[in-house]
C-alpha cells in the first residue's frame, strides 16, 4: 500500500483505469480479460505490492458468497428445480407476458431488501430465461428490469446490499429498522415507478401472450416432470431454505454470509452428488465474472492508495465550505456518477474513510452525519444502475445471461440503465432534501 505516491504511479493508475474501462464499455476485450490485466500492470508498477492485493484489496468475503451461491444455485437448476418454479410462475399467470413481468421484477425487489442482491439475481435470472425461452419472448427487458429492481431494493435495508452492511458498520445508529425507516419509502417508489417505465418503453416486446400458441403449450405442461432427480431436488430445496434462514440471522450467529454460502455448497455437495457431479456443479461456476470482480477490487484499491479517494474528499469540503446538507446532496451525486463506473462495493469502502474524515474535521455528532451516510447509500445503490459495471448484481446478470447464449454489450443496458439511475438520484436528491436532511 502506497501511502506516498510518485506523480507518475497516480497519473498511470488513472489511465489504467480508463483504458480498462474504455475496453469493458467497447466490448473489445473480454472483461474479465481487461480487468485482470489492468490489475497486472497495477502489481507490475508497484503500486500495490502482492501481499497487500490478496490479502486486502481484493473483497473476498464478496468473492466467496458468489462461488457458494453460483455452485447451490447450479445444483438447484441441475435437480430441476428452477424449470419447475419458471413453469409454476408462468402458469399461474396464465401466460400473460406483462403479469409475468411485473411479478418476476417486483419478487426481485422486494425479496432483494432481505437478500443480497447477487443472490437473488442467481435465482432469478435463471427463471427468467426459462420463462421467456418457454414464452418465445425477448429476455433482455425482463433482465435489465430485475437488475434495477435489484439495486433498488437492495437500497432499503440493512442486509439488502453489500453495501448497506459497510455503511452500517461504520455507524452503529445505523440499525435495521434504521435504514427500512428512513430508505424503505423511497425505495418502494422508485421501484414502482421503474415497473412503470419499463412497461412503457417496452409495451410492444408484452404481446398478448396468453391466447398465443406458445401459452397453451404451457399450460399443457406437467412441471413435475422437470425435476431430473427427485432425492437431490428435496436435498437442494431444503439445504437452500436453511441457507436463506442463516443469511437472515447471520449477525445473531456470528457467522459470514461467505461462510454460509460457502458451507451450505459444500454439505449440498457431499450429501447429493456423487464424484462425476460435482465435478460437473463446479463447471457451473462463472469463473470470468469471479476473475473479473478480482481484477476490479485490484485496480479500485490502485486508486484508493494513490490517494484519488482522499481527493474527492477534499473536493467535497472545498465545494461545500463545510455545509453539511450542501455535502449531503453532492455526495449522493458523486457516489451515484462513481458507482455507475466501477462496482459500489469497493467504491463505498473506500469512501466510508472519507466521510468518517469530513466528519472528524467538521466536528460532527453520529447523528449530525446521518445524512451523509444516507446519501451515500443512496447514490452507491441507485447509481449503480447506470452501467453495467456498477453492481455485483449486474455482472452476475450479464454472466448468467451468457451462460444461456444471450449476451448484452454494455451499450445495451447504458441505454436503459442510465435512465433509471438518473430519474433515481433525481428523486432521492429531492427525499434526502425535503425528509432526511432535519
Amino acid at each position: 500500500m502506497l501511502y506516498n505516491p510518485a506523480a507518475w504511479q497516480v497519473i498511470a493508475v488513472a489511465v489504467i483505469f480508463l483504458v480498462t474501462y474504455a475496453f469493458v464499455i467497447t466490448d473489445k476485450i473480454n472483461r474479465a480479460v481487461a480487468a485482470l490485466a489492468g490489475a497486472f500492470l497495477i502489481l507490475v508498477l508497484g503500486i500495490l505490492d502482492l501481499r497487500y492485493a490478496f490479502t486486502e484489496a481484493v473483497g473476498w468475503r464478496v468473492i466467496m458468497l458468489l462461488i457458494g451461491m453460483m455452485l447451490l444455485v447450479g445444483i438447484l437448476n441441475r435437480a430441476g428445480v428452477i424449470p419447475y418454479i419458471a413453469i409454476k410462475l408462468a402458469q399461474w399467470v396464465k401466460g400473460s407476458s406483462w403479469k409475468i413481468f411485473i411479478l418476476l421484477i417486483a419478487l426481485t425487489g422486494i425479496s432483494s431488501a432481505f437478500l443480497d442482491n447477487v443472490t437473488i439475481m442467481l435465482l432469478v435470472i435463471p427463471v427468467t430465461m426459462s420463462i421467456t425461452k418457454l414464452l418465445k419472448l425477448n429476455p433482455y427487458p425482463f433482465i435489465f428490469a430485475e437488475i434495477a429492481a435489484s439495486n433498488i431494493g437492495g437500497a432499503a435495508t440493512l442486509i439488502g446490499d453489500p453495501v448497506n452492511m459497510i455503511i452500517g458498520s461504520a455507524n452503529k445508529q445505523l440499525t435495521f429498522n434504521a435504514f427500512i425507516i428512513h430508505l424503505g419509502p423511497v425505495s418502494l417508489f422508485i421501484l414502482i415507478v421503474t415497473i412503470g417505465l419499463f412497461l412503457f418503453v417496452y409495451r410492444k416486446h408484452f404481446k398478448p401472450t396468453h391466447k398465443s400458441k406458445e401459452a397453451s403449450e404451457l399450460m399443457k405442461l406437467s412441471a413435475s416432470s422437470y425435476i431430473k432427480n427427485r432425492p437431490l431436488m428435496i436435498k437442494s430445496v431444503v439445504v437452500f431454505l436453511l441457507t436463506i434462514i442463516a443469511f437472515t440471522l447471520h449477525s445473531a450467529l456470528g457467522i459470514e454470509p461467505a461462510a454460509i454460502a460457502l458451507g451450505s455448497a459444500a454439505l449440498l455437495m457431499v450429501i447429493g452428488l456423487k464424484r462425476k457431479e460435482a465435478e460437473i456443479a463446479f463447471r457451473m461456476v462463472d469463473w470470468g465474472t469471479i476473475l473479473f470482480f478480482i481484477g476490479l477490487f485490484i485496480m479500485v484499491a490502485g486508486l484508493s492508495a494513490t490517494n484519488w479517494t482522499n481527493q474527492i474528499a477534499l473536493v467535497v469540503l472545498q465545494m461545500t465550505s463545510g455545509n453539511v446538507d450542501i455535502a449531503s446532496l453532492l455526495l449522493l451525486w458523486i457516489s451515484g456518477v462513481a458507482s455507475a463506473t466501477m462496482d459500489n462495493v469497493p467504491f463505498v469502502t473506500a469512501m466510508v474513510p472519507v466521510i468518517q474524515a469530513m466528519g472528524a474535521e467538521l466536528g460532527l455528532s453520529a447523528g449530525q452525519m446521518e445524512p451523509l451516510w444516507w446519501s451515500l447509500s443512496l447514490g452507491a445503490n441507485l447509481g449503480s444502475n447506470g452501467t453495467l459495471i456498477g453492481a455485483s448484481a449486474n455482472v452476475i446478470a450479464a454472466g448468467l445471461a451468457l451462460r444461456e447464449g444471450k449476451s448484452f454489450h454494455f451499450r445495451a443496458f447504458l441505454k436503459v440503465g442510465a435512465p433509471i439511475a438518473l430519474m433515481s438520484l433525481l428523486v432521492s436528491t429531492a427525499y434526502v432534501y425535503f425528509i432526511l436532511i432535519p
